[in-house]
């Protein structure tokens, strides 16, 4: 079994959506102890942006075809993905949406001719996780309540471009464990946290099991 997993984070240590995909990880590793990991980590290894404009570049200008690298690249990545049987995917909110470099990523594989729009679905119905950590509230009645882009955006993506089944776990108010403006916020905080991570483990076990039903 092969669970590929992304991270996006540019925190090593401390990081609230590493944590949660952690505990999803270890959830599917007890199920499967044999099974492999495949890992990206965007937070450490950015992707190159260039990559992108030079692919996209060749599709509306087919007489100046991209340069090798970037269709290596493009070949590994979409590797990664088709040769999984479960992903785990985890993203922090960076400016109310998703990172550069997850959207830098996700522009990439959008090009791969199988997995990108006009591909042939190869991952549809296949289980995946995404754990999301938000650091403020954006829930109902918030005072950011709409503010959360980030969301709405990789559920569309992943769930309805992919076809992933996905499953999401998430955490909010983040920021309130360092942020002394934020102190007052801390327990909503802390029951937040403990709550994703409950369902990063019930969603590690569901997605394990799913893949050797």
């Amino acid at each position: 079994m092969n669970l590929f997993r992304l991270d996006a984070s540019i925190r090593t240590e401390g990081s609230a959506s590493r944590a949660l995909a952690d505990t999803a990880e270890q959830a599917w590793l007890a199920q499967h102890p044999g099974g492999v990991v495949t890992r990206r980590d965007l937070g450490v290894q950015p992707l190159p942006g260039d990559a992108w404009t030079a692919l996209a570049g060749a599709v509306v200008n087919p007489s100046v075809p991209a340069p090798e690298e970037a269709r290596e690249l493009l070949d590994r990545l979409g590797a990664e993905l088709l040769d999984a049987d479960a992903f785990l995917f985890a993203v922090p909110m960076y400016n109310w949406n998703v990172p550069a470099q997850v959207k830098t990523w996700l522009d990439l594989i959008l090009n791969h001719p199988r997995l990108g729009v006009h591909g042939d679905w190869p991952l549809r119905g296949k289980p995946a996780i995404l754990t999301l950590s938000r650091g403020g509230g954006y829930g109902p009645s918030s005072p950011k309540e709409g503010w959360d882009h980030a969301t709405p955006y990789l559920r569309r993506i992943l769930a309805d471009v992919f076809g992933l089944d996905l499953h999401l776990a998430e955490a909010e108010l983040t920021h309130a464990f360092w942020d002394p403006n934020m102190e007052s916020l801390r327990g909503l905080a802390e029951a937040s946290m403990k709550t994703g991570h409950e369902q990063a483990a019930e969603h590690g076990l569901r997605v394990a099991r799913l893949i050797t039903a």
